[in-house]
């Protein structure tokens, strides 16, 4: 039986992914979420091969308890795993336009602490396990927000810190892979589209959110005239898994889009 972990199970992109991965009885899927008690959506999912795992990916030590469970099920073994978890401060600042400086070194270093610490502290936790599976592929959830490249084309302000901590994220990736190569791992860092999952601009984080979201939303049409808003949640992962099943050794490291190109708005 395949077995995947999910980061970040609990509500959008990552419970879309226990939904989608647990849809076939033959998978094993480990869902980590922050606390049991309130992922009552995956329990709603009332899937017998979903079996989840608490965690804060902040919590290096935390992982590691969550991965020893894993093992006593699996046989100490996984096949695939994807980073999903992850969040942003939704400040609406622009780099230079923090209150104060400690206003700004909070929220980069909050950010980057769970983006980028937290998807290291999650692969690393697991890498034992991978080791011993047959798939041996890690996919990471990223975003365009983090495309060096895109960010002076589009004049893309918002999301510093959200940006920021992506960015260094999609080198984690490429580290992993330049040293894991060598031992049959794949891994890839994917842009999941602008997706609509659901969540309100007062429910996601206030006025902040909002001033983003329009940022965000300009930066997508400078990028896209014809672009034609946010994608379906089903849609994004179902591509995903796809670039997750067939992602080949020969690619591993690479940054794409949720189509498996360069393309972030299409």
């Amino acid at each position: 039986m395949p077995s995947y972990l999910v980061t970040g199970a609990a509500k959008g992109l990552g419970l879309e992914f226990v939904n989608q991965l647990s849809a076939d009885s033959g998978n094993i899927v480990f869902a980590i979420v922050r606390n049991k008690a309130t992922a009552t959506q995956i329990a709603d999912l009332r899937r017998t091969n979903v079996i989840i795992l608490e965690a804060d990916v902040d919590d290096a030590k935390a992982l590691q308890f969550a991965a020893n469970d894993a093992a006593k099920v699996s046989g100490g073994q996984l096949d695939y795993l994807i980073s999903n978890a992850g969040r942003s401060s939704h400040s609406g600042f622009t780099l230079s336009g923090y209150p104060t400086p400690e206003a700004l070194e909070h929220d980069v270093l909050d950010i980057f602490k769970t983006n980028t610490l937290g998807a290291i502290h999650t692969i690393n936790a697991f890498l034992p396990l991978l080791n011993k599976g047959s798939g041996k592929k890690v996919l990471v959830v990223s975003s365009a927000l983090g495309d060096i490249e895109s960010t002076v084309s589009w004049e893309f302000l918002g999301a510093v810190s959200y940006s920021i901590s992506k960015a260094a994220l999609n080198m984690a990736v490429a580290k992993y892979a330049a040293e894991y190569k060598p031992q049959g791992f794949v891994f890839v860092a994917v842009h999941p589209g602008i997706v609509n999952t659901g969540m309100s601009p007062t429910v996601a984080g206030g006025e902040g959110f909002a001033r983003e979201l329009e940022m965000i939303m300009a930066a997508n049409k400078k990028a896209n005239p014809n672009w034609q808003g946010p994608i379906p949640i089903e849609e994004s992962i179902r591509k995903q898994l796809d670039i997750l099943h067939k992602w080949r050794i020969e690619e591993t490291g690479a940054f794409v889009s949720y189509n498996g190109d360069k393309v972030w708005v299409p």
